[in-house]
Parts: structure tokens; C-alpha cells; sequence
């Protein structure tokens, strides 16, 4: 009789490299589809289109929307989410362009601010505009035309509008502003006004040139 014939197969051959590196290669793949995820994930945020001053009634359709990334700031700004159907008032001065604050808007309007021109004796920076946040400085005139040190008579107060001089105004060279005040400075501002007192402002947050 012949030997019997072997049925026995040859074992599995595994080698733990070859585990070892398919498993780095799925993890590079895994880590590379969430930053990508994460990069493109953006939160839609309202912008003003216009300059917003305090007293301000706005709704959907008066802003504008942009999507950023805002890294787990959202509750900062104003979404579409949080802005009701009737609208919001606004209670703080936001420039035309930017993300509006949550905290620039309420239900409740301004009541504690009310407008007041003031007639400026100092050229008017270029960066100051409507929906702009300056601080008004003011110096008392003392005898002989001269002038006390500069103080701040009112802190960041918004800019609702420039009075362009005209007729026998324009002759001085000089410009007023239209500005928010709170009601417990106006009383400070108008004698400032009465007194002839130099009045400049500065803007709080100038710009940065491009």
C-alpha cells in the first residue's frame, strides 16, 4: 500500500507591521476629514449693512448675513436663531460692516441716551463717521482765550450724523456732530456748549489703514 497523502495546509502568515501601519493610515485619513470638516464649518452672523445707532428698530431684512467661523463664540453675535420676528432695538452704536454684538441689541430701547450737536474746534478725523463710537473731550476757556488741560466730557458716545457747516457757519471752518448722550450728561454737554468751551472727539476704535 502506498503512504497516505498529507491533506494539511500551510498556516496564515501575519505580520503586525503590516496591522500596525494600515491602522496609522486610517488615522491620518480619519484626522484629515475633520479638519477639513472643522474648516468649513461657519455660522451664519448678522452684519449691519448701515451704521446702527442706539434707538434703531431693526429685522431680518435690514441686515446683512455672513458666515464665519467664530470657534464656539457664537453666543457673542446675533444669528438668525436668536433674533425674534418682531425685531430688536438697538442699544449700542455698531458700524456699518460689523458682526452686530448680542449685546448691541435688546427689546427695550435706549431710553437713557438722547441726541445733542455739538459744534467742534478741532478739524474732524477722517475715520469719524455715522454709527461711530468717540469719546467727547472738552477744555474750559478761562480768561484771555486760554483753556484749562482737556478732560473727557463724555465716554463712548455714538455718532448718529455730521452737520455739514453752511452760510455764515461755513465761514469758520468749523463742523458739528450729532451725538448720543446719556440723559445724566446732557446737562454737562450744554454748558460745556454755553461756555464756549473747546470741544474735540476722538474716535474710541480708529480703524486700521489697508
Amino acid at each position: 500500500m502506498g503512504k497516505p497523502t498529507s491533506n494539511s495546509r500551510p498556516g496564515f502568515w501575519f505580520d503586525p507591521r503590516f496591522a500596525i501601519g494600515l491602522v496609522l493610515v486610517l488615522a491620518a485619513v480619519i484626522g484629515v476629514y475633520f479638519v477639513v470638516a472643522g474648516s468649513e464649518r461657519t455660522t451664519a452672523v448678522y452684519a449691519a449693512r448701515s451704521a446702527l445707532t442706539v434707538g434703531d428698530h431693526i429685522e431680518a431684512g435690514d441686515l446683512g448675513v455672513s458666515h464665519v467661523r467664530l470657534d464656539g463664540a457664537d453666543g457673542l453675535y446675533l444669528t438668525p436663531r436668536r433674533l425674534p420676528a418682531e425685531g430688536l432695538i438697538v442699544t449700542r452704536t455698531v458700524a456699518a460692516g460689523e458682526l452686530v454684538p448680542a449685546a448691541a441689541v435688546g427689546r427695550n430701547s435706549g431710553a437713557e441716551v438722547t441726541s445733542v450737536v455739538v459744534e467742534l474746534t478741532s478739524t474732524l478725523a477722517a475715520a469719524i463717521g455715522p454709527g461711530s463710537v468717540v469719546d467727547v473731550w472738552s477744555a474750559r476757556q478761562s480768561d484771555h482765550a486760554q483753556f484749562a488741560p482737556p478732560v473727557v466730557l463724555v465716554g463712548q458716545a455714538g455718532v448718529v450724523r455730521i452737520v455739514e457747516p453752511t452760510g455764515l457757519v461755513a465761514a469758520n471752518g468749523r463742523r458739528s456732530v450729532e451725538i448720543l448722550v446719556p440723559k445724566s450728561r446732557v446737562a454737562s454737554v450744554l454748558e460745556a456748549i454755553a461756555n464756549d468751551d473747546a470741544i474735540a472727539v476722538v474716535p474710541v476704535n480708529e480703524p486700521l489703514g489697508e
